[in-house]
């Protein structure tokens, strides 16, 4: 007879439970995966009761919070599992061949349709898109978690990024989609993530956002991107081992 699965409602139980215990081992021994002679660790004296049930009710409100980005990490999970999977098959020389050629396509097409000077630049985007693809790769298969995150997915968001964003640079039509919603993507950042210190004044005072600009942009915001989605994929793994989906 096979196991029951728990639904969709019990899933997202269960991982709220883990989360919420996630949060909870951060400070308390024996919380998300108690041992099977030990058990969960429970406080015994007052002030151990007290710390405890704070702890938990801070964690209820990030939890709340955190569990939407839980599930952008079990997304990116699977779908870097399937890259993975293919990047496994064809191996890391492989994988550049495949970057190479989808990149290599646009710089030929950028080639005869457009200046020199998009050529030129196209061509190296998509140089610094193979190399970044390649690394990605590597590291992926060389190191550990800490390194998957640290390296391997700001250079696979490097990868994505770069090109596109240089070829509109000279593609109108392009430009017309990605420019727009790019300026909105920054005076959204400057005016919340980076609005401390006086830190968005400094850069709107120093960085115009046209031209290169977005390119420096987009490279920027690679790094950071692939911390966070590798973040979330690490935090995924520990609510939700692989196997467990």
């Amino acid at each position: 007879m096979e196991p029951r699965t728990p639904g969709l409602l019990g899933a997202i139980r269960i991982d709220v439970a883990r989360l919420h215990a996630t949060w909870m081992e951060l400070v308390f021994p024996r919380q998300l995966d108690a041992g099977s002679v030990l058990g969960r660790w429970k406080p015994e004296t007052t002030p151990q009761k007290a710390a405890y049930n704070l702890w938990a009710a801070i964690g209820i409100p990030l939890v709340v919070i955190g569990y939407p980005l839980l599930l952008v990490g079990f997304a990116t999970r699977y779908y870097a599992a399937r890259l993975d999977s293919a990047a496994t098959r064809l191996g890391i020389v492989g994988a550049v061949g495949v970057a190479t050629l989808v990149w290599g396509l646009l710089t030929i097409i950028t080639r005869i349709q457009l200046s020199a000077e998009a050529f030129l630049a196209v061509a190296a985007a998509s140089v610094v898109a193979v190399v970044s693809a390649g690394l990605a790769a590597l590291f992926a298969k060389v190191g550990g978690r800490g390194t998957s995150v640290a390296l391997a997915y700001p250079f696979a968001m490097t990868a994505l990024f770069l090109p596109p964003v240089v070829a509109a640079l000279f593609t109108p039509s392009l430009g017309n989609v990605i420019f727009p919603n790019s300026t909105e993507l920054a005076v959204w950042i400057l005016d919340t993530l980076l609005a401390f210190g006086g830190l968005n004044a400094w850069i709107r005072a120093n960085f115009t956002l046209e031209g290169t600009g977005y390119v420096l942009m987009w490279f920027a915001l690679a790094i950071p991107t692939g911390w966070l989605l590798g973040l979330l994929v690490a935090l995924a793994d520990v609510v939700r081992p692989k196997g467990n989906d």
